[in-house]
């Protein structure tokens, strides 16, 4: 793995190997980062740095999204008619991999476009895995709707058996370029908005009135269950709002703009940098039962006051 010295002159040239363009024509960017005086380690990489190798990452992506923002030539459906996809998050993702793989290149990788990459499984180094949303919020990004981000999270991945493993996020970082507002989090070390230590908010129940925010799968047609939720919630009266970045949605709770956020069907790149926000700010995270998993099929997010009340709402029969 890669720790920088931290000198102004390796500063540089880490940022001439992997993150200025020259760095796309660059036929062996490992070898080259010998002339930074770059420290291999065969196991655990330093967060700290981590962290900054993932910024960097994101803001490119966020610059890469706003200079094409309204002027996009491709725009496709995935699953169906609302589900899309642009030329954009294809971009994206390809520069934040070439980012992070080549100053760890024996880490996994796991993004929505291209699925998993990166170092084989059996490798030792490769118990650590890069999750990543490119651009988290496409549909609103397709309309020029200006609620969207990068999401990037840094697992690591405990093996239990041939079949089974665990994997715990250590680092978040999501980043909205149209606010220019950064958010990153690191395992036991709180989180921040652009150097700021984030904490949820103290409104203790939801007819307080807290603001609630959710989001609807694309097969809501077929799988209507959150229509139901959203109905039991309107009918108490309290303020629901629906924004279209899971990411940025539990960023928001991180930071008090709302109080609480639930969701169904999500994936693991939507969740993984905005769980450990809440989680590090003070909030709670779990599924629908209150158990703290985030990548079950309900992610049920808040201050944790009134996390209980929440989870009975939504558990309480659909009138």
């Amino acid at each position: 793995m890669v720790e920088f010295s931290g000198s102004p002159y390796d500063t540089f040239l880490y940022r001439v190997l992997f993150i200025h363009p020259f760095a796309t024509c660059c036929p062996l960017p490992v070898i080259l980062c010998t002339f930074a005086r770059v420290k291999l380690h065969p196991m655990t990489p330093d967060l700290t740095a981590a962290l900054r190798v993932a910024t960097d990452a994101a803001q490119q992506a966020g610059q890469l999204q706003l200079s094409h923002l309204g002027k996009l030539t491709q725009v496709r459906s995935k699953s169906n008619f609302s589900d899309l996809v642009t030329e954009v998050d294809g971009a994206c993702e390809a520069l934040i991999r070439r980012v992070l793989l080549g100053v760890y290149p024996q880490h996994r990788f796991l993004g929505e476009e291209e699925g998993e990459q990166g170092a084989p499984s059996h490798e030792a180094a490769s118990q650590w895995r890069w999750v990543v949303d490119p651009l988290d919020g496409t549909v609103n990004y397709a309309h020029g709707f200006p609620v969207f981000c990068v999401s990037i999270a840094l697992e690591r991945i405990t093996t239990r058996s041939a079949s089974q493993s665990d994997a715990e996020t250590v680092l978040g970082v999501v980043y909205d370029p149209t606010r220019r507002e950064l958010f990153t989090a690191l395992r036991g070390q709180g989180a921040y908005l652009n150097d700021q230590p984030l904490g949820v908010s103290g409104t203790p129940t939801l007819q307080t009135p807290a603001l609630v925010s959710t989001g609807f799968a694309y097969n809501v047609q077929q799988d209507p269950r959150n229509l139901g939720h959203l109905q039991k919630l309107l009918a108490l009266g309290v303020p629901v709002r629906r924004p279209g970045s899971a990411a940025l949605d539990l960023c928001y709770t991180a930071c008090g703009r709302l109080d609480a956020y639930w969701e169904l069907g999500l994936k693991r790149w939507d969740v993984a940098a905005g769980a450990l926000m809440v989680q590090e700010a003070g909030g709670q995270v779990t599924d629908a039962a209150g158990q703290p998993d985030p990548y079950a099929e309900m992610i049920v997010a808040s201050n944790g006051l009134l996390h209980p009340e929440l989870l009975a709402v939504l558990a309480a029969p659909t009138p």
